[in-house]
């Protein structure tokens, strides 16, 4: 076993430690594994994690992690929202964020049973703030109450949870969260667009992605340069 290896298996053996990653396990990983197998999954698997603002709604795509396409594997609804369409621009602004982010870090002792967060803000959302504090600790996780997360409550944090980690144990070394003011399609983009105008430089970059990954089921690579996405 290579020391890449012991590492990876080791970040699940820590998280188990931890009573409610336990639990969650316990609980969901046995139905889980088996709505894997029916879904073509029988080993190691990457997710990809797209959530969806104005339809409330987290998307969790996995794939083998031999393979280049990724399909989608469970849906689930925000429990609660806050703030508007349009991204996060400062502190206390109720704002949840859009863009494209990665999990930065698993909180096995969330004050909502389970988290996972968001790195936000990254640079693009540091440079819209301008002089505002841009704000942070955004995360998905249980409970049903916000600020600018996506909760989704403690029985699905649980899934999600135990996903994601499965999937760093792997050996994902980033496992990519989009966040989108809605489901970008050119009737939604135009339509939202009349309500808010401003947004358009932001969200025509993000549709970028979105359609490159609806058409391919591939996570594009995205980059960050003089605060703005680029996106291959």
């Amino acid at each position: 076993m290579t020391s890449t290896t012991i590492a990876q298996t080791d970040f699940k053996a820590r998280q188990l430690t931890f009573e409610r990653v336990r639990t969650a396990y316990k609980e969901k990983w046995s139905a889980l594994k088996a709505e894997l197998a029916t879904a073509g999954i029988m080993g190691a698997f990457n997710l990809y994690i797209a959530a969806y603002k104005n339809e409330s709604r987290l998307e969790l795509w996995v794939k083998d992690t031999d393979k280049k396409q990724y399909q989608l594997f469970k849906v689930y609804s925000f429990c609660a929202s806050s703030g508007t369409l349009g991204p996060k621009l400062k502190e206390g602004d109720l704002q949840t964020p859009e863009g494209f982010y990665h999990i930065h870090a698993f909180n096995p002792k969330s004050n909502f049973f389970l988290s996972l967060r968001v790195n936000y803000p990254n640079g693009v959302d540091r440079l819209r703030s301008g002089k505002e504090k841009p704000g942070g600790d955004i995360y998905i996780h249980g409970s049903c109450v916000t600020v600018g997360c996506i909760p989704l409550t403690d029985n699905k944090i649980k899934e999600v949870y135990v996903l994601a980690t499965e999937a760093k144990n792997a050996g994902q070394q980033q496992i990519p969260i989009h966040i989108f003011p809605f489901k970008m399609s050119t009737a939604n983009l135009n339509e939202q667009l009349l309500r808010f105008p401003q947004q358009k430089n932001l969200w025509e970059t993000l549709r970028v992605g979105y359609d490159y990954f609806e058409k391919n089921k591939l996570v594009p690579t995205v980059t960050e340069l003089n605060g703005k996405y680029i996106i291959k």
